[in-house]
């Protein structure tokens, strides 16, 4: 196996199926319907958990970053024919408010490698033939503990290894629905329009910069593209991910909604 995949395996997917595995077995030995789905739940609930100092971090450098909108649009009026000027004067201003840009994409840039994991792993799990599905994941346990012998996909009448493209189920169908909305929500809560006078209103067109329009036109896609092609992987992909991704983005809902109040 190639060194960067082997690294990727050891120390991201596996850590993550014996978590599935761990609360699985909980929730069947309590004998709770639906056990796999539930651990599928409490396994996105336990990464947001893990995540949350890095999720706050990006929020408070967001705040900033829009209360400093201001002073940006000032400087870029300014010294708009000499860029050189206005990337000293402009990371001046990011020194004198304690702000890195970049560290607010830390969050994003981490869960890239977590989000491929779990694909992977939830892909393990809900894919391919049963039996050698099970020896495989029982492979890597780190403790006989959490060897299963059987995997019940069933979670509220939906079986979480089929995908709505091949289930021919009308309710299947609300699954992709159901995730494109939350992530377009999403991504309205998370990108708050930003406030303008109504006097300034002229001004501000006539002043629109390259990089401010290339801004507006990432938000349009990332608002109203993005959750299209995220229900559009959640119509071919197993309701198991679309289940992860969902409870992924109600809690990214959850905690943007409490930051924004606070």
């Amino acid at each position: 196996m190639n060194p960067i995949f082997s690294f990727f395996h050891t120390f991201f997917e596996v850590p993550l199926q014996n978590i599935l595995l761990f609360f699985n077995n909980v929730f069947v030995t309590l004998k709770i319907p639906g056990s796999f789905g539930l651990a599928i739940i409490a396994l996105t609930v336990s990464v947001r958990f893990i995540l949350h100092p890095l999720f706050k971090k990006q929020l408070d450098t967001a705040k900033k970053m829009q209360d400093m909108k201001p002073h940006l649009d000032s400087l870029n009026a300014k010294h708009k024919k000499d860029p050189k000027k206005l990337q000293q004067e402009q990371l001046k201003l990011y020194q004198e408010a304690g702000i890195n840009p970049a560290s607010g994409c830390v969050f994003l840039i981490i869960q890239i490698p977590i989000f491929i994991a779990l694909y992977n792993t939830l892909r393990l799990f809900l894919e391919g033939n049963l039996q050698k599905v099970i020896g495989n994941i029982n492979s890597v346990v780190y403790h006989p503990s959490l060897k299963i012998t059987a995997i019940d996909p069933w979670f509220f009448g939906y079986n979480l290894a089929l995908t709505p493209s091949k289930a021919g189920l009308w309710y299947y169908y609300l699954v992709p629905v159901i995730t494109a909305f939350l992530q377009y929500y999403q991504v309205k809560v998370s990108v708050p329009a930003s406030p303008a006078k109504k006097e300034e209103g002229k001004l501000e067109k006539k002043e629109s910069t390259t990089g401010e329009d290339f801004q507006k036109a990432m938000n349009t896609q990332m608002k109203y593209i993005f959750p299209l092609l995220i229900g559009w992987f959640s119509f071919q992909f197993p309701i198991g991910l679309s289940l992860y991704w969902n409870i992924f983005s109600i809690f990214s809902i959850i905690q943007y909604k409490q930051m924004q109040k606070k």
